[in-house]
């Protein structure tokens, strides 16, 4: 088998949070038959990880199973009618897919530049930053079925995507490889500057009709300002989910707590800011033992030196604790806890 399986690999350059833990096995994806070659060795009827960018995990032991690394690279596209059709493979870095887009004035990305990761996991978590979201954007996948070695095609509705969710984490969790992804961007699409933080920043620049470079450039210094640079200091990105809960029980909090952060979901639904509920408690900025909450944003956990994962787990159950506490509402980790 070409590029062979590696045997008691570190992992630490590829966590973001640099942990240092051993896989029992590893093996580097660069193109679609590597996976089927994994599959013809019988690898995937025994305990196995995908990972893509090391962005969303916190390893918490040695993995005793096989990390399948998705380093797959390649970009490429086509124009119909007023719509244009990107396709990127899974190893692709996410930041770069979206910077390939502006280059060639297709819009849509934009608002979700510097998100941390790798285009095959754009589909899984449902990435969004800034009012954006990857749902309004997915045209489809191309994944592989670890269960019966074939490549199936999944489409938006397939998806069945939802915030910061899909069918990926939930009943097909573990089951498919996204090989690829191909998103459907608007030629002329409206640039979304909806966001406050955008618009300000924008108006400071003295930038009144913002081209899409314009946008990803303010975004990417607003989440430079705000969130850790995983190169210098380990980190994971948002460690928490926004939670989002009953209109009713928002009520009831907003009356206790005037001031409360919130974002309108639906009719029934209101999102709450969960940094802001970290905040409240007190967590930003505080640091223990060698875990901090960063002090720019409460929403991030950091490696300040030589934490373990364990160390940073169990902190972030400290925090989920102390904020069901104080506000009654239940933090769920963005993070895959290995």
């Amino acid at each position: 088998m070409k590029n062979a399986i590696q045997q008691d690999k570190s992992l630490k350059e590829f966590n973001t949070f640099g942990i240092e833990a051993i896989a029992k096995q590893y093996k580097k994806i660069e193109a679609e038959q590597d996976l089927k070659d994994l599959f013809d060795a019988g690898s995937f009827e025994g305990e196995f990880f995908v990972l893509g960018g090391g962005s969303n995990v916190l390893f918490t032991k040695d993995y005793d199973g096989l990390i399948v690394h998705i380093a797959s690279k390649g970009k490429q596209h086509f124009i119909e009618n007023d719509q244009v059709f990107v396709t990127a493979e899974g190893g692709e870095v996410w930041n770069d897919l979206v910077w390939y887009c502006i280059e060639h004035d297709f819009p849509g990305l934009e608002n979700m530049a510097l998100i941390p990761g790798t285009v095959g996991a754009s589909p899984i978590q449902n990435i969004g930053a800034y009012g954006q979201e990857l749902m309004h954007i997915f045209y489809s996948c191309r994944a592989f079925d670890t269960k019966t070695g074939e490549f199936v095609t999944f489409s938006n509705e397939d998806c069945q995507f939802s915030y910061r969710d899909s069918i990926f984490k939930r009943e097909c969790k573990g089951r498919y490889i996204i090989c690829s992804v191909t998103y459907k961007l608007d030629l002329f699409g409206q640039i979304n500057i909806s966001y406050g933080a955008i618009a300000a920043e924008l108006a400071k620049r003295g930038i009144e009709t913002p081209t899409i470079k314009d946008v990803a450039e303010v975004v990417s210094y607003i989440r430079v300002e705000k969130l850790p640079d995983p190169s210098t200091v380990g980190n994971a990105g948002s460690f928490f989910k926004n939670p989002i809960i009953p209109k009713s029980q928002f009520l009831g909090l907003e009356k206790q707590f005037p001031e409360i952060v919130h974002y309108t979901v639906d009719s029934e639904h209101e999102k709450l800011a969960a940094g802001w509920l970290i905040e409240q408690c007190g967590w930003k900025g505080k640091k223990v033992g060698e875990v901090a909450v960063w002090k720019n944003q409460a929403l991030v956990l950091t490696n300040a030196g030589k934490a373990t994962g364990n160390e940073i787990f169990a902190l972030s159950s400290t925090i989920v604790d102390d904020v069901y506490t104080h506000f009654g509402v239940q933090l769920e980790r963005e993070v895959n806890i290995l």
